[in-house]
């Protein structure tokens, strides 16, 4: 749930004189859905720091958008590091080393100084201390914090006064959702229409919401499964008195199939 820990390292400079809008900064918070957009952004913030794909080290994969991956493998194009969801969050990465001058090759180590001023403001924002660190799917060092923590890291960032790292990565999130997620995501849909949201969706059946009236919302699915997360949310936001009827749809609607048709449902119990 890396929601743009590097602009506090100095990325901010390099994003904004290769891009004057918030797309670069929204795919650096990005789980993005690998549509070429997204990948062109990519490549742009390496550019923009003299480096190219080679030197993304994420775990190279197919697009997650179910179009775009059908029309990858048909043209027999291989997994790639480009195309897999979180390329935008390595690119920034790679740019805030360029930035402080510090080493690229090893930018996922744990102990290595983007790191570490990652792991430092995890802590800071979230009020909460790191019990663990792992790696993630993408490769990058996955930092384990009570939920509570992370339902407070995204109200403060929703909210954070004017000129912070922090309403840096809110504007951008706002400003281009389709960077964060893609076109056919309920997590753009949602950031669309909820006047004031901020939202990221993450692996294992997390979703974490910041509201523009400072309150944060993380839900995890114990499980893993990634079905009932949408329905949990929509459900707290609807209690919530969030303003965003197709958005919540889109997140509420999780059909139970068999043979092809619906069944069934996933429905919110005691919410």
């Amino acid at each position: 749930m890396g929601v743009g820990r590097p602009v506090r390292s100095g990325l901010r400079p390099l994003v904004e004189q290769a891009d004057p809008g918030h797309r670069h900064g929204a795919l650096a918070c990005a789980s993005h859905s690998g549509e070429p957009f997204h990948r062109e952004a990519a490549a742009r913030i390496l550019a923009g720091a003299g480096l190219t794909e080679a030197d993304l080290q994420n775990t190279p994969d197919y697009p997650i958008d179910d179009d775009e991956q059908d029309a990858w493998i048909r043209a027999g194009r291989p997994k790639t590091a480009i195309a897999q969801n979180c390329s935008g969050k390595h690119a920034a990465m790679l740019a805030t080393c360029v930035v402080n001058g510090w080493d690229t090759a090893a930018y996922r180590h744990p102990a290595h100084p983007l790191q570490r001023a990652i792991t430092d403001t995890l802590v800071e924002l979230t009020e909460e201390p790191v019990v663990a660190v792992a790696v993630d799917g993408c490769g990058a060092p996955l930092h384990a914090y009570a939920l509570a923590g992370l339902a407070r890291a995204f109200g403060r960032i929703a909210t954070a006064p004017e000129g912070t790292a922090e309403a840096r990565v809110t504007a951008a999130i706002r400003a281009e959702p389709l960077y964060l997620g893609g076109t056919r995501r309920d997590v753009s849909r949602l950031v669309r229409e909820a006047e004031g949201l901020i939202a990221k969706d993450g692996a294992e059946s997390v979703y974490a919401v910041g509201l523009a009236d400072g309150r944060g919302i993380a839900v995890k699915i114990a499980d893993g499964c990634p079905r009932a997360k949408g329905v949990v949310l929509a459900a707290v936001l609807r209690r919530l008195g969030v303003e965003a009827p197709g958005a919540l749809q889109d997140l509420a609607d999780a059909p139970v199939l068999g043979h092809g048709e619906s069944v069934g449902g996933i429905v919110p119990v005691g919410l």
